[in-house]
């Protein structure tokens, strides 16, 4: 396969996270947009018209009709498998934003569906790709911090009535999930990506001022296999605005907490013993116009270098499963007032 070789990428669902997609698909040679769709005539409309490609109503019309190799699916979360396995069966590559799914069974339909057509699984998860993210990794990966004791996470954010009454998905448990499964899912992903496996969890959760089903504010505290302890602290309520959305690491030999609005700005970088990485932490700060941070661009050019048979993929469909399989097992513990262990079973 060239280096020079280009793909088209047809997306479905023009909602508010779709800008992003366009914008770093624009920033990527070797990829273009080839026709937008939403059930929503006009968003979609407006969407084709503004990049000059066809636009659709119907996912089904733009797989029969637009010239594509990858489809992104950012429709509603319980929507994406669905959509997904539709791709697949087109003999399309799939990106898919996260959470890949909201059931462990329909994830796994989506897997084995693009597993026997043969295409490539993506599931977004651009916050791994913010620099000072990858330095933590680097520093885990090197074994800096020694023994891991203690990690956090801490979403506090808002989202007003409003947002939720924008689309009638939004807080669902049919179609979307709560502030966990929705707005936390990338940090829920980053404690288990950085720390490892989480051997069980317990947790509480709350619908304390959203008129929605699921959940505005959630606590869980993880036992992860290495031995470390963990908590997840996530709330929809903070007034009158996003205050942070970070992850800190507290080991034997080390201490990182990295914060801003959306893990983009390293806060505490100690380690007992230096390496050349430290000189590029100042380097690494981002100040991001919007909590969906500026890793979609890293996330596409991965996507292309993976198509292109230069790259292995960031996220694929195995690491989309498990922060998935950690976000049910919070939410079966919350239900259940029990500790659940991870795996969970089928």
């Amino acid at each position: 396969m060239s280096s020079s070789q280009t793909f088209r990428v047809a997306l479905a669902g023009c909602g508010r996270i779709s800008k992003n997609h366009f914008e770093a698909i624009a920033r990527v040679d070797g990829l273009s947009v080839s026709g937008v769709c939403d059930i929503v005539e006009s968003r979609a409309k407006e969407a084709g018209e503004q990049l000059g490609v066809p636009w659709f109503s119907s996912l089904e019309t733009m797989l029969r009709e637009a010239p594509a190799d990858i489809v992104t699916i950012a429709t509603p979360s319980g929507l994406h498998p669905a959509h997904g396995i539709l791709a697949a069966r087109a003999g399309k590559h799939v990106v898919c934003e996260k959470p890949m799914a909201i059931t462990l069974a329909s994830a796994d339909a989506l897997v084995n569906a693009c597993d026997e057509a043969g295409v490539k699984l993506f599931v977004v998860k651009q916050n791994r790709l913010n620099p000072p993210v990858q330095l933590l990794k680097r520093a885990l990966d090197k074994g800096r911090f020694g023994k891991i004791y203690l990690a956090n996470t801490t979403v506090r954010w808002t989202r007003p009535q409003e947002y939720y009454d924008q689309a009638p998905w939004r807080g669902t448990w049919e179609f979307d999930g709560g502030a966990i499964m929705n707005q936390a899912s990338h940090y829920v992903d980053l404690m288990q990506w950085l720390v490892g496996p989480v051997e069980s969890v317990i947790a509480k959760t709350a619908t304390l001022a959203r008129k929605i089903e699921a959940e505005d504010t959630g606590i869980a505290v993880l036992r992860f296999r290495n031995g470390a302890l963990g908590t997840i602290e996530v709330t929809m309520l903070t007034y009158p605005k996003n205050l942070e959305g970070s992850i800190t690491i507290l080991g034997e030999k080390g201490t990182v907490k990295i914060g801003g609005t959306a893990v983009n700005k390293v806060e505490k970088w100690e380690f007992a013993e230096p390496d050349p990485d430290d000189a590029l932490v100042e380097a690494s700060n981002t100040n991001p116009t919007s909590v969906y941070g500026f890793g979609h661009e890293a996330y596409y050019r991965n996507v292309l270098g993976v198509l292109r048979g230069e790259a292995i993929p960031d996220t694929d469909d195995r690491g989309g499963r498990k922060s998935l399989e950690l976000i049910l097992g919070i939410y079966q513990s919350a239900r259940t007032g029990r500790e659940v262990p991870l795996p969970l079973k089928a």
